[in-house]
């Protein structure tokens, strides 16, 4: 939702404009790829990490065929790369979101066009990169080369579980 949509509905419904979440953009760079949609993160003039999941994006779980190219493509575009982040505050499980960009170049976006993560929002539908998704399918790319679909991971961990006790 947009900020400017966010700022209607909260006059709409009587609510201070600060009640509402605003996105941040603040920098710092990757320190670990945990998988191909959350990374460890060091802000700029900070010590400690923070865990990110990135959003819009959903990759394969590490342990699900595809896991592991989607987390090297992650590390081939931001470890150790100094990256600009729109903090988008909690997703539901309590869990940092936010938008990653190294260099201008919108990370979800590339992970979901060259195939190795779906285009994703949680309990809200296809998500912001379904267009470069379809075109990923459509050219039979990454997750999408297999004759048979690519699980999504939450269809693998219905079935298989977490990648944690493996």
């Amino acid at each position: 939702m947009s900020l400017g949509l966010r700022w209607l509905l909260a006059l709409t419904m009587g609510l201070a404009p600060c009640a509402i979440h605003a996105a941040e953009t603040w920098t710092g760079w990757v320190s670990w790829v945990m998988d191909g949609d959350t990374v460890l993160l060091v802000r700029d003039g900070q010590h400690e990490p923070v865990k990110l999941r990135v959003d819009g994006i959903d990759a394969p779980e590490i342990c699900q065929p595809g896991g592991a190219e989607a987390r090297d493509a992650m590390i081939r575009l931001a470890l150790r790369k100094p990256v600009q982040v729109l903090d988008l505050g909690q997703d539901s499980y309590g869990r940092q979101l936010g938008r990653l960009s190294v260099g201008g170049v919108d990370l979800g976006a590339e992970l979901v066009r060259t195939g190795m993560a779906w285009a994703y929002r949680f309990r809200t539908g296809k998500g912001p990169y379904a267009r470069l998704q379809r075109q990923a399918q459509t050219q039979k790319i990454g997750l999408f080369a297999a004759a048979d679909a690519a699980m999504s991971p939450p269809v693998f961990r219905k079935f298989h579980g977490t990648c944690h006790g493996l």
